[in-house]
């Protein structure tokens, strides 16, 4: 057993969003855990502290409206340059605990197929069943994955359309546990709205998936843009739950691939390549 208890380098050393800064506590510490071990975070103004339950302080970094903290020597956090748009509404849009493992939630996001038949007559509909061909890579410095020219026919692709639209998407993923994913703007044609979900791995079969929103929305209610991303999620939370096995395989063979699944082909690729074996079997 190494001082990293088993969990490998590359997750051990990144930054991992551990609660958003304004839902925080106003006085004293919320418990959580992250990656198995019991810490607390603390909001101190514009700042956090985030500590091992019983131990030492942890690294800690506020960045676009969360905490993130690491058990390791993380190095740089990914960019995101939309959360410093000035015409943006930024929002944490539901954190949701969900029994599942880390990498699961990240292709759940990335799953267009399952518009249709969980997100009926609102990302999708029966009669659109079909996934589009699109482009999928791992950058060519290997720090993220990118699938675009995602196209798909939505009822209602935000929580301003007033009708079904063909809607362009593109996802990235810079982190093995952090997905954005950029969707043309309703209220903005021309420009995207953000949507990013930040997983907090408290364990390898335990998160909490934060739904952080970056909108081009002037006029819709905050508490109809919330409402909009929660309906959304209450419909994925059973479905990730009862994923078996819960830990995302990553042996060869393991799920049988059809052209939909070409952006989680590459994301597991990418797994592999990192070395991630927290949440996975392989």
């Amino acid at each position: 057993m190494t001082e990293t208890g088993g969990i490998d380098p590359d997750t051990w050393n990144r930054w991992h969003v551990v609660g958003c800064h304004d839902e925080l506590p106003d006085d004293g510490a919320r418990a959580t855990r992250l990656l198995g071990r019991a810490i607390t975070v603390e909001r101190r103004g514009s700042g956090a502290e985030v500590r091992l339950t019983g131990g030492g302080a942890l690294p800690v970094k506020v960045a676009y409206g969360y905490v993130w903290s690491s058990l390791g020597t993380p190095g740089p956090l990914f960019e995101l340059p939309e959360h410093a748009e000035a015409d943006r509404r930024n929002l944490n849009g539901c954190s949701f605990f969900v029994r599942t493992s880390p990498p699961r939630a990240i292709e759940n996001f990335l799953d267009m197929a399952h518009f249709p038949f969980v997100h009926t007559g609102i990302l999708g509909e029966e009669a659109h069943p079909d996934v589009k061909d699109y482009d999928v890579a791992i950058s060519t410095d290997g720090r993220e994955v990118v699938a675009s020219n995602c196209h798909f026919y939505q009822p209602k692709a935000a929580a301003a359309s007033t009708g079904g639209v063909d809607v362009t998407y593109r996802y990235r993923v810079p982190h093995p546990w952090c997905a954005i994913l950029y969707k043309d703007s309703p209220a903005k044609p021309g420009r995207s709205d953000v949507i990013a979900l930040f997983v907090q791995p408290c364990g390898e079969e335990e998160i909490v998936a934060n739904l952080a929103l970056f909108i081009l929305d002037d006029d819709t209610p905050l508490p109809a843009l919330r409402r909009f991303q929660q309906q959304i999620f209450v419909q994925d939370k059973p479905i990730l739950e009862n994923q078996m096995p819960r830990r995302l395989p990553l042996y060869p063979r393991a799920d049988s691939p059809v052209r939909a699944d070409k952006a989680s082909i590459a994301y597991r690729r990418w797994l592999r390549q990192l070395g991630t074996s927290f949440g996975v079997l392989s």
